[in-house]
């Protein structure tokens, strides 16, 4: 089992940048595919990035591609999102999620397929 603390989030104005932290501890971080979503007020839960077990693969979803980045250090226990160009429509409860990897190379883009989740933090994006 791994428990997850998701830091960085805050209120920023459009075109400024932030970085999420998520501080896994328990079982070996290194043993699991991380993800991050968020959810906007009246919104689904969408997918923005995915990583696999030592980072060798991620995914970015259409809309943060080329403004968000995925990474993890696993020396750290560590997943990270670093956020560029914010716009308010970016405005979301961020949480990282984890699950055990299949494979070094293997991300799961889909909520269902994590077991783990953080609680969350808040980004906020003025105009």
């Amino acid at each position: 089992q791994v428990q997850l603390v998701e830091s960085g989030g805050g209120l920023v104005q459009a075109g400024d940048s932030l970085r999420l932290s998520c501080a896994a501890s328990g079982r070996a971080f290194s043993s699991y595919a991380m993800g991050w979503f968020r959810q906007a007020p009246g919104k689904e839960r969408e997918l923005v990035a995915a990583i696999s077990l030592i980072g060798s693969t991620t995914y970015h979803a259409d809309s943060m591609k080329g403004r968000f980045t995925i990474s993890r250090d696993n020396a750290k226990n560590t997943l990270y999102l670093q956020m560029n160009s914010l716009e308010p429509a970016d405005t979301a409860v961020y949480t990282c999620a984890a699950r055990v990897g299949a494979t070094s190379t293997t991300y799961y883009t889909r909520p269902g397929m994590y077991a783990y989740w953080g609680q969350g933090t808040q980004v906020t994006v003025s105009s």
